[in-house]
């Protein structure tokens, strides 16, 4: 489990970092969060939000040497369950935010 200020459980699913994002080079961290979904969640996207930021300044930004060459935008993706990258899941609860790297910070991009 990773670390929130939420204290929720959080997990790495994967990491996708060869498909294309709307901004250029993208890495993706997904994110498993039981405790985010609709039916018996206890995290509300407000407080999930928090969460989010704090994955992509403590676990994406440290890790983004491992990949090649440097995003233009990391997205941050939390669901309920695990859910296969791609595929539609409209029984998931998930949240995606995006952010640039800039200057060893996460600058929140509105989607």
């Amino acid at each position: 489990m990773i670390a929130v200020p939420s204290g929720q459980p959080v997990a790495l699913q994967d990491v996708i970092w060869n498909v294309p994002g709307p901004e250029g080079l993208a890495v993706r961290f997904r994110f498993v969060a039981p405790q985010i979904a609709r039916e018996g969640g206890t995290i509300p996207y407000e407080v999930a939000a928090e969460d989010i930021l704090h994955l992509c300044q403590t676990y994406a930004l440290p890790r983004l040497a491992e990949f090649g060459p440097q995003p233009t935008q990391i997205i941050i993706s939390m669901s309920d369950q695990p859910v296969p990258f791609g595929e539609s899941a409209p029984q998931a609860t998930q949240f995606f935010e995006a952010f640039t790297p800039q200057d060893d910070l996460c600058i929140w991009e509105i989607f």
